[in-house]
């Protein structure tokens, strides 16, 4: 029995639950806290720590989250009052472990801090709700001053506009949260850490966390490190592809991976919420999960095929999409042709949907459906961003090539279906549109109401979302309808942007 302890960066489903459920296997066993924090309230340090000491004594690998181990999630990264020496307290956490438990494989993440180019304080500080989107244009114009692409005279015009003690304590905390991702390189040095992930969640090409990347890779590049540290777009993903890197790595196995891309054109786009182009971060998210590409399909363990468009990547809400990016330069009815002919000769496919952002895209759920091939791929995400969805998909083809279509591993399947499609780009945008109708008034409280927000974890809109969802998988997934159920709907952040969703897939037919 292989134990690999599992922290994860928040008690969100995608965080919380997705690598136990797809990599639990009689032969590996994942061990998560029973208790995380909520939203903007932190973890409890302390059970974090007392966690980490009893598990590790008898696990193979640690995949630790240092957002949840230093600040307690990583909504709190974004808000805590911690000093510098609190912070050095928790990272000698790791320090601990290490000089405990030697022989212990330790892979560990460290987001650089987003900074979003809209106002809310959902997931920000309070003054985020009114300077968020200001602070976005600072970084950006600093950014870009600094390289003379604009007027260093933009930067003093925006810093008129801006409360300077909202801008200085964002500043402030950025500052110290940089330093932490500095110091976590001094681990990997030491050989406390052996391998870390810098993902750079909701990020964009100029502005503060792209500064922060560029000084943290040039502190990577000078300690020469770069065979162990990795850093790349990405966030909510890590803990699945960390999870498989560890598996790869305990299994002594290092799958090989042919890439097919629905346009090659789509290689050079650069995904919205994302500042790295498509192509180098799939390389980067391939070696990430232990990983590696391989040139021809007949070599490969899987086949990854992307579905990303040939320029812009919209909202999923935009779909259909008749933009020449996705009708005229991509192809595809060939990428599906070519899935076919992978069954066909028992070659794994993996689906990497990243045609839309947040959300699934409808007509391939729908074609694939047609072609009754939905339960023959060996993996499929299509949530959020391009980096989650590829992080998310490429687990899947590690847990496909370990245990093959698993109890755990088609629940796993038919839940992305469901979650990713069915309800990011169906049922959420349905459901969303009745909040604060009369359709929704009874039995749930609507004041305050905002466009996402749902005052329950469950309740009359989880129930509706199950309802709806249902019906979805009736009419998208036939093909497998009598063989999926849905146990479970809640609402883990009580708001409309996620759900949590446990689906059953009956394997053999009633």
């Amino acid at each position: 029995m292989i134990k690999i302890v599992l922290l994860p960066m928040d008690e969100r489903p995608c965080n919380r639950r997705y690598a136990e459920e797809l990599f639990s296997h009689d032969d590996i066993r994942i061990v998560c806290p029973g208790k995380l924090g909520n939203k903007k309230e932190p973890a409890d340090i302390h059970e974090i720590v007392s966690f980490l000491e009893q598990e590790c004594a008898d696990a193979d690998g640690l995949v630790l989250s240092m957002d949840m181990l230093l600040y307690g999630g990583l909504v709190p990264s974004r808000i805590h009052h911690l000093s510098s020496c609190d912070l050095a307290q928790r990272m000698e956490v790791v320090k601990k472990i290490r000089v405990r438990y030697p022989s212990l494989k330790i892979y560990a993440w460290h987001c650089i801090m987003r900074c979003p180019d809209y106002s809310s304080d959902e997931e920000e500080p309070d003054y985020y709700e009114q300077y968020g989107a200001m602070i976005h244009k600072i970084g950006e114009a600093v950014h870009k001053s600094r390289v003379d692409m604009c007027d260093p005279g933009e930067v003093d015009r925006l810093l008129r506009k801006m409360d300077q003690g909202a801008l200085d304590d964002y500043v402030s905390r950025r500052a110290m949260n940089k330093a932490m991702n500095l110091r976590a390189l001094d681990f990997v040095d030491a050989g406390v850490i052996d391998a870390l992930v810098i993902p750079q969640d909701d990020s964009a090409p100029f502005g503060y966390a792209a500064m922060d990347q560029k000084e943290i890779r040039a502190a990577v590049v000078e300690r020469n490190l770069m065979d162990k540290v990795l850093i790349y777009p990405g966030a909510d993903e890590v803990s699945l592809t960390l999870t498989a890197r560890m598996v790869n790595h305990l299994r002594g196995k290092k799958p090989s991976v042919y890439i097919r891309y629905a346009s090659e054109q789509a290689k050079m786009v650069i995904p919205i919420y994302e500042g790295n182009s498509l192509e180098n971060t799939v390389k980067s998210h391939v070696i990430s999960a232990g990983c590696r590409i391989c040139d021809t399909m007949r070599d490969a363990d899987f086949v990854l095929m992307v579905t990303a468009p040939a320029y812009r990547i919209r909202e999923a809400n935009e779909q259909p999409s008749l933009d020449p990016g996705y009708l005229t330069e991509r192809n595809l009815p060939a990428l599906l042709d070519e899935t076919e002919e992978c069954l066909r000769r028992g070659k794994p496919v993996v689906i990497c949907d990243n045609a839309y952002g947040n959300g699934g895209e409808l007509a391939l759920i729908r074609m694939l459906n047609k072609l009754k091939i939905l339960d023959k791929i060996a993996g499929y995400a299509g949530w959020n961003t391009s980096a989650n969805t590829l992080g998310t998909a490429l687990a899947e083809g590690v847990d496909f090539d370990a245990h093959g279509r698993s109890q755990a591993h088609m629940n796993f399947l038919m839940e992305r279906y469901v979650e990713d499609c069915g309800y990011m780009s169906n049922v959420r945008w349905k459901i969303a549109s009745l909040l604060g109708t009369e359709d929704l008034q009874d039995g749930i409280d609507l004041s305050p109401f905002s466009y996402t927000e749902v005052g329950e974890e469950r309740g009359v809109v989880s129930q509706l979302i199950q309802k709806e969802l249902e019906h979805y998988i009736h009419t998208d997934m036939s093909s497998v309808s009598e063989r999926v159920q849905i146990d479970d709907v809640w609402m883990p952040w009580r708001r409309m942007f996620e759900a949590g969703i446990r689906v059953w897939y009956q394997i053999n037919e009633k």
